[in-house]
């Protein structure tokens, strides 16, 4: 792997941390996100880079469209670090989507070093100054996530007062893999969800995906609007050629949903799988199995992409059974302000 630094000089000035400089620094930090992630970047990430270096060529109006894209509005609340001259470090802070009564939320990402200037305390500086950020514009909550192998990071995360909430792994089955035979695999009846069930699946995903695991997954709390959408998502969902498709089994007296699929569509992206299943209904009795192969049946000539809580084994061995391959296992941390 080629370490050499970017050919692209950052603004100079002096040595040390500063606030991201969208008009000098997005070339070089392409670069330098390039080098740290190459391991675990996937086409979307790839495609982030090619915008970063195409609005670092754009000059005059950048700071408007800063304004108007969520990857470039993250970038631009960062915070760098400067040594000889060049960028070598980076640190991107988001406001996270989140319901209001969830309080102030922010995501940190691309806490990245150059290899070449790692274990010198530089990540420590770029992380303390976004949790004094984020506590500036009164956020009370910071979360991230980091691999799962990477003690480093996971050790100076855990000494900065972020805690676990669950290891997910990432899971991605290409368009182009071989459909399985359909087969009728349990008794059970796979059918569309009813409005009116919104609290009978909440209560389901409570149990299954607590928010002190994570919630239903990444930047997604647990939340009964994630199960009750109103009018506005509703609206917003259809003017980005967005769709969400839920697939549920209910228990035999019909009263409770006991397994739940979400199947979530939009123009020109991978369709995205969330899959909730009580534990007595999986394993033996395969109601996983089922929704998984329904929606592979149905969903198959799409790119399909899941996060799935990497404790729930069977599960994730049923993916892989169709043809999921993991990508990425990574920890989620929240980081709470006292």
């Amino acid at each position: 792997m080629d370490l050499s630094l970017s050919q692209q000089p950052a603004e100079t000035g002096t040595n040390g941390l500063r606030p991201i400089n969208l008009r000098t620094d997005l070339a070089p930090l392409a670069d330098l996100i390039e080098l740290v992630f190459a391991d675990n970047m996937d086409n979307s990430g790839r495609a982030a880079l090619r915008e970063m270096r195409m609005m670092s060529r754009i000059g005059v109006g950048l700071n408007v469209i800063s304004r108007m894209n969520d990857m470039a509005l993250g970038i631009n609340m960062g915070y760098v670090w400067i040594e000889d001259g060049q960028l070598i470090g980076n640190v991107s802070i988001y406001p996270a989507n989140w319901p209001r009564d969830l309080g102030s939320a922010w995501i940190i990402a691309n806490v990245g070093v150059h290899p070449n200037y790692q274990r010198r305390g530089i990540a420590r500086k770029l992380m303390i100054a976004s949790l004094e950020m984020i506590r500036a514009r009164g956020g009370d909550t910071a979360i991230l996530q980091v691999d799962y192998l990477n003690e480093p990071a996971k050790n100076l995360y855990l000494s900065l007062g972020f805690i676990h909430e669950g290891v997910w792994t990432m899971f991605r089955r290409s368009a182009v893999s071989r459909l399985l035979p359909e087969i009728n695999l349990v008794p059970a009846k796979i059918v569309h969800r009813r409005s009116g069930e919104w609290r009978s699946e909440y209560a389901l995903a409570q149990r299954v995906r607590p928010e002190s695991l994570g919630g239903i997954g990444w930047q997604r709390p647990l939340h009964s609007s994630l199960f009750r959408p109103g009018w506005f998502k509703w609206l917003d969902n259809l003017l980005n050629l967005r769709n969400l498709e839920r697939l549920v089994i209910r228990s035999e007296d019909r009263r409770e949903i006991v397994a739940s699929m979400w199947i979530e569509t939009a123009f020109g992206t991978s369709t995205r799988l969330t899959l909730m299943v009580l534990p007595e209904f999986s394993g033996r009795l395969k109601y996983d199995d089922a929704l998984i192969n329904t929606t592979v049946r149905r969903f198959g000539t799409d790119n399909l992409v899941i996060e799935h809580p990497q404790d729930h084994t069977e599960t994730l061995a049923l993916l892989e059974h169709y043809r999921f391959q993991p990508q990425r296992t990574v920890i989620h941390m929240r980081w709470k302000a006292h």
